[in-house]
């Protein structure tokens, strides 16, 4: 039987210490929390004064175990495409950037629709990413059409599952709206779900209005929200990596309480974007080996509980795409993997968290690949396992004629693709270095790429809704969609 390789940075001990102590911090001295979840609260039983409520041991844990242990996004052809539980491990890129690295001029710019589209259609093309993400801001579109564009866009493009969300209350509604008619309705989104929407609590311990709406309406719609809990270490949550996991597992398990009560059993994810505060900088290094263990701890604790993980990592610090981004990005892919979390954000992702990029996501693509290929570990797959074929070369160390080389190879060994110097032939007679080699992948992606069209009726309700949306915005046009100008009717 195949063991699986796993990563394990707290003992069940300093689990259930942390554990304690953020129960503890739930009820004294509590969770700031918004008025549209106090009268939820109050006929739940918990005490709420001056906005802040403090909650029970016994009744939160009752309410964490109501959560599934396990669930399914599906794809737009209804077939499960991530599942989150267990030790099943999942890549989707970053989301929400506002910038883009320019490939030609390797600097930072305002994204555009077109750069979104690029990176969809690329990630679209590649296995190693489960999902989809609304990945960045398109600058081109007003800000308040940007939540539901940038995900119609993913939607249009794309048939994996997206991991996406509002940066308003309002939104939320309209983002509900356009993945519903997407999938077919309410009751077809809330039987095979579409997407999974990120909710950000505040640190420390504050769930805001937008924040808190979020997690009752994705709760009565039934459709799966994630908790990104972000504890800032040295500076909005406590220096040490134990005492940052224990203030993100109390805003976690608060979260969930708001999430529970709103409506019992709906699918929620225990998971984090938690970094260290570098006292010298005053940046918050996505790429530090901290940061990564911070993941790692975190996870670990909400595997504890038996519950559905995600966290934020694959991401580098550095402004471009050089040896350093590259290594803290494949470091923190393979620690993520071998800690079992079920859905990794980030790839793609540099400049703290500001800036995409669709080469270094592919360049992810495969650590990620490396890190999968990892943790399905070492298996027996012969009788002998040296023997037998030892009887057939004797010691002339002939192994590449016997018939298990040939039938086995493939199982045993992943082939990157040619983004990975392994010398291949030569491209144009000269040898490229890897961002020339990325870029040509690019282009050999975008290339290959077809968009597969949704039933035409579905399709086009999605333009009216782009029409209705983009004219109440004052808008002739949309870009990035179908190239076309949205007219006035007349």
């Amino acid at each position: 039987m195949r063991m699986r390789p796993k990563l394990q940075l707290l003992d069940k001990a300093l689990i259930e210490r942390i554990l304690n102590e953020a129960f503890q911090l739930i009820e004294d001295p509590g969770v700031r929390v918004a008025p549209y979840v106090v009268e939820l609260l109050r006929a739940a039983g918990i005490t709420v004064k001056d906005g802040v409520a403090h909650i029970p041991e016994a009744l939160a844990r009752r309410l964490i175990d109501l959560v599934p242990r396990g669930f399914c996004l599906y794809d737009r052809n209804g077939k499960p495409a991530v599942h989150y539980g267990a030790d099943n491990v999942h890549f989707d890129p970053g989301s929400s950037c506002l910038n883009i690295l320019d490939p030609e001029t390797q600097e930072a710019r305002p994204a555009l629709s077109a750069d979104l589209v690029r990176l969809v259609q690329v990630a679209e093309m590649l296995p190693q990413f489960a999902a989809q993400s609304t990945a960045m801001v398109c600058n081109d579109v007003p800000p308040e059409i940007g939540d539901w564009y940038r995900l119609l866009l993913v939607l249009w493009y794309s048939e994996k599952p997206v991991v996406t969300g509002a940066f308003s209350a309002s939104s939320l509604h309209t983002l509900l709206e356009l993945v519903a008619i997407e999938s077919g309705g309410r009751d077809a989104l809330r039987r095979y779900p579409r997407a999974i929407f990120d909710v950000c609590p505040s640190p420390p311990l504050n769930w805001s209005e937008f924040a808190s709406q979020n997690l009752v309406d994705l709760a009565r719609a039934g459709v799966p929200a994630e908790i990104v809990s972000m504890p800032l270490a040295g500076a909005t949550a406590p220096v040490t990596l134990a005492g940052s996991i224990t203030q993100h597992a109390a805003e976690c398990i608060s979260g969930i309480v708001i999430h529970q009560l709103a409506q019992p059993g709906s699918p929620i994810v225990w998971g984090g974007a938690p970094a260290i505060f570098d006292m010298r900088t005053g940046k918050t290094p996505m790429g530090a080996i901290e940061t990564a263990m911070l993941d790692v701890g975190c996870a670990e604790v909400g595997k504890y509980l038996g519950l559905p993980t995600h966290a934020y990592m694959v991401a580098g610090d550095g402004r471009v795409i050089d040896a350093q981004v590259e290594m803290e990005s494949g470091m923190s892919t393979v620690l993520g993997a071998l800690a079992g979390i079920n859905m990794i954000s980030g790839a793609g992702m540099l400049d703290f968290l500001a800036c995409h990029s669709i080469e270094k996501l592919v360049i992810d693509a495969e650590a990620i690949a490396s890190a999968q290929r990892l943790i399905e570990g070492i298996d027996a797959r012969t009788d002998s396992l040296a023997v037998a074929m030892f009887a057939q070369t004797g010691l002339t160390g002939d192994f590449l004629k016997l018939k298990e080389t040939r039938s086995l190879f493939r199982k045993e060994q992943h082939f990157p693709s040619a983004v990975i110097d392994r010398g291949l032939p030569e491209m144009d007679g000269a040898t490229p270095d890897i961002l020339q080699r990325t870029r040509h992948r690019v282009d050999e992606l975008l290339s290959a790429y077809e968009r597969h069209p949704l039933l035409p009726e579905r399709e086009q309700e999605l333009i009216g809704f782009a029409q209705r949306e983009a004219r109440q915005s004052g808008l002739d046009g949309l870009p990035g969609i179908l190239n076309t100008e949205y007219a006035h009717e007349p």
